[in-house]
């Protein structure tokens, strides 16, 4: 006897169905084609079955704040309160920060590397971040000790910050270690911590050790003033510590020992995920803000492993 099979034609799924599949796609393809192509697809992409999760770090570098602005008010809007997960980069405006506290109130993971952000905008509004268990704030150059300790009190549901500065940003500072401070003060909870080539030294970390006994990574490469001592080292048994000592895998030996990629051990890299990222959905927005910009590397992760040097990575837990 034959089998009799049921097709179903791609316009007749249902919209969180279609939501899924429409992930795939790049940005522009979901604000540009998708719309174009039938009503029920129309729909689908106008409402927040695709657009809890939105990635657009790589498209926002460099963008002019009011075409930034208006892409984050059209697909926050979208995501109907439904967002848990925001990439975006060079935030410069409180106002928009604001925005994003007040229309995405359900987010778990929140990341806002080189923003303009401060202090004082944070406090103000952090409260709102009840749910976020993942928060990047690298290379945001306003943001102090104030901000983190009020990032601890609102989000204990935090378990891993991101707090990475570049070697030459921190030049003229004496200090970061009121940030650490902060950072041991009010997250009990983390279980990753990058704070790499912060100011910071060996008594902060020994703080933040102490008081965050969830931790299974932390990163402190670049932090030359950090001294761990091995023997004190060896009672957090689930810690793997990055650096302070940063390997140059091009010289000589090291390229043999760099990190596989490919590995499917529990640590593998340290890096900014990005994702298909693009523009406005409508003709309003000009061709030019689909060109890309830059190519981020990834950075290669070094694990000491009390004296041995392993060579693997953390892969951060995705938004469910």
């Amino acid at each position: 006897m034959e089998e009799s099979f049921e097709f179903r034609r791609w316009d007749e799924l249902i919209p969180d169905a279609l939501g899924l599949i429409f992930r795939n796609l790049s940005l522009q393809e979901v604000l540009t084609i998708v719309p174009r192509v039938c009503k029920s697809w129309g729909k689908a992409a106008k409402g927040p079955y695709c657009w809890q999760e939105i990635d657009i770090e790589e498209w926002s570098k460099n963008r002019c704040p009011d075409n930034l602005d208006r892409m984050l008010q059209l697909l926050i809007t979208r995501s109907c309160g439904s967002l848990r997960k925001l990439c975006v980069s060079s935030l410069s405006r409180d106002s928009t920060f604001s925005f994003i506290a007040n229309n995405a109130k359900s987010l778990q993971m929140l990341r806002l590397p080189k923003s303009e952000i401060g202090d004082s905008v944070v406090e103000q509004v952090v409260g709102m971040f009840t749910n976020i268990t993942f928060l990047d704030v690298s290379y945001c150059l306003k943001i102090g000790a104030r901000a983190l300790e009020a990032i601890g009190k609102h989000c204990k549901c935090l378990t891993g910050l991101r707090r990475t500065m570049h070697p030459l940003e921190v030049i003229g500072k004496l200090s970061q270690d009121d940030e650490a401070l902060a950072i041991s003060s009010t997250m009990p909870n983390l279980k990753q911590l990058e704070i790499a080539y912060m100011l910071v030294g060996t008594r902060c970390i020994i703080e933040v050790l102490q008081n965050c006994r969830s931790l299974e990574l932390l990163d402190v490469r670049g932090c030359w003033n950090v001294n761990l001592d091995d023997d004190f080292m060896k009672t957090f048994h689930q810690l793997k510590v990055v650096g302070p000592i940063v390997v140059d895998c091009y010289d000589g030996n090291g390229w043999d020992n760099c990190s596989d990629y490919s590995s499917s051990s529990g640590y593998v890299r340290w890096d900014f995920v990005a994702g298909d990222v693009d523009d406005d959905d409508f003709d309003e927005m000009s061709d030019v803000y689909w060109e890309d910009d830059q190519v981020i590397e990834d950075v290669e992760m070094w694990f000491y492993d009390d004296l041995n040097v392993v060579d693997s990575g953390y892969d951060w837990p995705q938004s469910p």
